[in-house]
């Protein structure tokens, strides 16, 4: 299930691009999925959704994006600034 060692890489990728202490306002990890990309959507998603509400992420969700060829990146982190105007 090479699933969760994507998953587990797309949490650490999160942690490097996101400061410690902000880890936890991680809101949604944006991913592109590619449809030649070797990859099933369904447990990637799973993987993601029990990886990013586990410290140290807080109750972030997976939102993935189903293009066509063998893409697989993230394409963005969105973080609760507490800024009410978002």
């Amino acid at each position: 299930m090479h699933e969760m060692s994507i998953a587990m890489e797309v949490c650490s990728i999160a942690e490097a691009h996101v400061p410690p202490e902000q880890l936890t306002s991680v809101v949604e990890v944006g991913l592109e999925v590619g449809d030649q990309a070797g990859v099933e959507v369904d447990s990637l998603e799973f993987c993601l959704e029990v990886l990013l509400t586990s410290p140290p992420f807080g109750n972030a969700k997976p939102v993935i994006e189903r293009v066509t060829g063998d893409v697989l990146r993230v394409s963005y982190l969105e973080v609760d600034d507490g800024r009410p105007d978002d």
